[in-house]
């Protein structure tokens, strides 16, 4: 098997200036695909310098829009289009965790922008690089990024509902798309650090005033692991290669998939 699975491939990562977006973005460049990294807003020319490191002469464009806009997302994949190129592979990484708080105390708006950026957005851009792989005629392969909050996570209703919903949304698009020859999975990362996100979590929980956490960041950070079979967070790295593996060949038989990338069963 070549070092190389994805040389000649383009793959576009919406989040790519997050922790999980960029360290599969740096995979992806490594495995050699040619990456569009998508944010709104982080340091992509850092994701950017750590891709073409990973490989050089990895060809890299940056792009900036909101998942959510909906003519900004058709107008990107329209854009590549019009310059004969068609990205056949889609991290649909995007998101936002939303507020941690018992749900009698959730903020109404928060809910409906943590389900307008994790699941509108998610769709959004699903459908506009579905539809283009289609015009185009190319085989093309999709993981969605859901989370194991999908069973249901402690003062986050709003993330854990968006995330189910993304779960659902990998099927159904799994049996729209298979005639297509589109493939479309997801990943459920558990705990996964170290990073921003988890920083932000065990801080937020801690916060939240509920009878699960502890009120000390350092006790909720031990609750949290306590709960993982094997005993440790997993890593950016790992939650990378689950997604490449799911974007590869070696899983041209899969579609419709949630990998639960948790340490064990919750």
């Amino acid at each position: 098997m070549t070092d190389r699975p994805f040389a000649g491939r383009l793959a576009v990562i919406t989040g790519a200036a997050g922790d999980i977006g960029s360290a599969t973005a740096v995979r992806l460049a490594a495995a050699g695909a040619d990456l569009v990294l998508a944010d709104i807003g982080g340091d992509l020319d850092d994701v950017s310098q750590r891709c073409r490191s990973a490989r050089s002469g990895c060809e890299i464009e940056q792009a900036r829009f909101d998942v959510t806009d909906e003519q900004a997302v058709n107008e990107h994949f329209a854009a590549l289009a019009s310059r004969g190129l068609v990205a056949d592979l889609l991290f649909n990484n995007a998101g936002y965790q939303g507020d941690f708080t018992p749900i009698h105390g959730y903020d109404t708006a928060d809910f409906r922008s943590v389900l307008d950026i994790n699941v509108v957005g998610a769709f959004t851009v699903l459908a506009s690089f579905c539809r283009h792989a289609i015009a185009a005629g190319v085989s093309a392969a999709a993981v969605n990024t859901a989370s194991m909050a999908h069973v249901g996570a402690p003062n986050m209703a709003a993330y854990s509902a968006s995330k189910a919903a993304v779960v659902a949304m990998t099927r159904t698009a799994a049996l729209d798309l298979a005639d297509y020859g589109i493939r479309v999975n997801a990943i459920s990362p558990a705990l996964i650090g170290p990073g921003r996100m988890w920083d932000r979590q065990v801080e937020l929980q801690a916060q939240a005033d509920s009878t699960h956490f502890s009120d000390d960041p350092v006790v909720v950070a031990k609750q949290m692991i306590g709960s993982v079979p094997l005993g440790r967070y997993g890593s950016l790295d790992e939650v990378a290669a689950g997604a490449l593996f799911l974007l590869s060949d070696q899983a041209s038989y899969i579609t419709g998939f949630n990998l639960e990338i948790a340490g064990g069963p919750t």
